[in-house]
């Protein structure tokens, strides 16, 4: 299928808008610290507050709004092209929840308090094993072993989470796991940007070797065998890229969801359905939606600052339900 705009004008104008939101979360906040007040200090003999403000609290924010956002892009946009369903994104395979799960046992044992990094540490820790449960299964078994492998540990983590709750040792700790739960990017440091960095970019260069691959499985797995595609070994680059992207960044931002089912549904007219094209835009495509919904929960003046995971939700749950209503609508007809 032919696409609607040039391939190279998309993704240029796609890397404009991340560049473009990319340097307005580095000017804009909450009113004591807004884009003027920036500039004044700036103008007015304080720029070494200003510079501070944007490295030490700005840019670990920004860079993880779009790190996360475009592993979420690129890992949906990858697993719908490996199962081939346009409904599935990254929660699909459970990583995102048993990145959550370690995360929360470092709350809940009181790790986090006696080393702050043991938190992502154990969020990584949760992927990792994830993804060598799913790697075994993804290689010996079929896709739809690895849907309900993913179904399983998805249920497991939430299970254990939700326990880690019920028994929390004081209701301070059982706060701080909902809102790290609720999934966010502020109040992050470089060390969190400079932990889960090499990761994230690791995983890319996972999933972007399975491009080609996608492309033959887009015409059935008979026809993509018989042009020479190792579909075990397809199954395995895609399911461990996104255990690795994704679950780094699950790791220190917590539980952000829809933005790899949403962003990859958006671009994919816009590729000509072409999988391995849809890879990058929709990584772009990720970066640009998360960082523009962190800005926009800064933007929103009414009492404490809306959680991100809590605004991706609220907007990704009706387009996955008017998704759902269309495929039936389209089966029907």
């Amino acid at each position: 299928m032919k696409p609607l705009i040039p391939y190279s004008l998309l993704i240029a104008g796609l890397a404009a808008l991340v560049g473009g939101l990319a340097f307005v979360s580095m000017v804009v906040g909450p009113a004591t610290a807004g884009t003027f007040e920036l500039f004044s200090m700036m103008t007015h003999g304080e720029a070494d507050t200003a510079w501070m403000i944007m490295r030490e609290v700005r840019l670990p924010r920004t860079a993880l709004a779009m790190l996360v956002g475009m592993s979420l892009g690129v890992a949906g946009a990858a697993l719908q092209g490996l199962l081939r369903n346009p409904l599935a994104d990254p929660g699909v395979v459970g990583v995102s929840p048993a990145a959550s799960l370690g995360a929360v046992l470092a709350l809940y044992t009181g790790v986090s308090v006696q080393m702050p990094l043991a938190l992502p540490l154990m969020g990584i820790a949760g992927a990792l094993l994830c993804a060598l449960l799913l790697h075994g299964l993804a290689r010996r078994g079929g896709v739809l072993t690895l849907v309900l492998a993913g179904v399983a540990v998805s249920s497991l983590c939430a299970a254990l989470m939700s326990l880690a709750l019920n028994l929390s040792p004081n209701p301070y700790a059982a706060a701080e796991i909902m809102f790290w739960l609720m999934g966010s990017v502020t109040d992050r440091s470089m060390d969190h940007v400079l932990l889960a960095g090499p990761l994230i970019l690791l995983g890319w260069a996972i999933l972007g070797a399975s491009a080609r691959s996608l492309d033959a499985l887009s015409l059935g797995e008979e026809a993509a065998a018989s042009l020479g595609v190792d579909l075990g070994r397809t199954r395995t680059l895609v399911v461990a890229g996104t255990a690795i992207c994704v679950g780094a960044g699950a790791a220190v931002t917590g539980g952000i969801g829809f933005i790899g089912l949403v962003v990859p549904h958006l671009l994919r007219p816009l590729v000509g359905h072409t999988p391995s094209r849809l890879l990058l835009a929709s990584a772009l495509g990720g970066g640009a939606l998360l960082l523009a919904a962190d800005i926009l929960v800064r933007l929103l003046m009414f009492g404490p600052e809306l959680k991100l995971g809590v605004l991706t939700a609220l907007v990704g749950a009706p387009f996955f339900l008017w998704l759902i209503f269309r495929a039936r609508t389209e089966l029907e007809s």
